[in-house]
């Protein structure tokens, strides 16, 4: 064997090694969560898993950086809008855990096929879409109901971008990201705007319009947004990498990140100071306080990587450890405490 087949074959394994290990992850952690007690809590191990390996391999065609991709998966697969599905019929887990293995045709459709089957590949993008129109008019077929027609995103489920945890147990839809992601997702968010991918926005876009309109073809709306879900779990794991090489051209692009996290966190402990009684209800101060704690960790960090940045420090191993020690306490205790609530 020549020495360059040799290094694509070594190459080949170390990928190979690194993604067994992350979906060795996700299996023990949706495990920790969903520790059974009945079948359907099978089915919850096996669809929090299955979704965090497909978004971790379909982000690979946009995140270089493997942690990032591990996060990315992470993001969706144990994030507050994929977990919040326990309210709902198991089934429907299965179909939010298949919607990133469904957009890997489009994305790794070889590039010599781009020219000659242009609208097969548009097709492609929308095979998420056709599946969630199939799943839901086989199951009012066989009268099973596995959401309610009426469960639509409403511009107040919107706040669980600043509070997953006090959204969640106001029995709002939580779509957001958790705390320490927010500004990973902000400087992901800046990335495709300057990339220019406006297919992916358009995807997004859709799939965030459908969340907010009325029911048609028995479909509930909230289901549809588990397509933006998985796009900002993405994003999120993209603007790790961001984060991690910023330089000093970038550094102020940190610097707003990290006014994002304070912004958010003053707003929670404004809420927790009692203002939240008008809203939600007086039980929440704890998570309300949790929440402004964790986006002023999630700011603490951006200006440590800001001042590197500026003092043109790389030291990328540690900001990597940085996020990913934060991004871990994070997602642990948030999803460990929605699963233990909603379930």
């Amino acid at each position: 064997m020549s020495s360059d087949k040799l290094k694509i074959a070594k190459l080949t394994l170390k990928k190979a090694g690194v993604f067994l290990a992350a979906a060795l992850l996700y299996a023990a952690f949706a495990t920790f969560l969903f520790w059974p007690d009945s079948r359907i809590d099978y089915v919850f191990i096996f669809s929090t898993t299955t979704a965090a390996i497909g978004t971790c391999l379909l982000s690979r065609r946009w995140i270089a950086d493997q942690i990032g991709a591990f996060f990315a998966g992470a993001l969706y697969g144990f994030g507050p809008f994929f977990i919040s599905l326990v309210r709902f019929h198991w089934s429907v887990s299965i179909l939010a855990a298949m919607i990133p293995w469904l957009f890997l045709p489009a994305v790794f459709t070889p590039p010599s096929l781009h020219s000659k089957l242009r609208i097969l590949k548009i097709a492609l993008c929308f095979l998420p879409f056709l599946a969630i129109i199939i799943f839901f008019q086989l199951s009012s077929r066989f009268r099973l109901y596995a959401v309610p027609i009426d469960v639509m995103l409403r511009p107040i489920d919107l706040t669980s971008f600043i509070w997953p945890l006090a959204a969640a147990e106001d029995e709002l839809n939580p779509v957001g990201l958790y705390h320490i992601a927010a500004p990973l997702f902000f400087i992901g968010l800046l990335v495709m705007l300057k990339a220019r991918r406006y297919k992916v926005m358009a995807v997004l876009l859709i799939g965030i319009i459908l969340a907010f309109c009325p029911s048609f073809f028995q479909i509930s709306p909230i289901i549809w947004f588990a397509i933006p879900s998985l796009g900002f779990a993405i994003l999120a794991g993209e603007g790790f990498g961001g984060l991690v090489l910023a330089d000093f051209a970038g550094r102020f692009w940190v610097l707003a990140a990290a006014f994002l996290s304070v912004l958010c966190s003053i707003i929670a402990f404004i809420f927790t100071a009692g203002f939240q009684g008008k809203i939600f209800s007086e039980d929440f101060k704890a998570l309300f306080a949790y929440s402004g704690r964790f986006h002023l960790l999630a700011a603490l960090i951006c200006v440590v990587i800001f001042f590197m940045a500026k003092d043109q420090l790389r030291l990328n191993i540690v900001r990597s450890l940085l996020i990913s020690a934060a991004l871990c306490i994070d997602i642990f205790l948030c999803a460990g405490y929605l699963a233990g609530s909603l379930s």
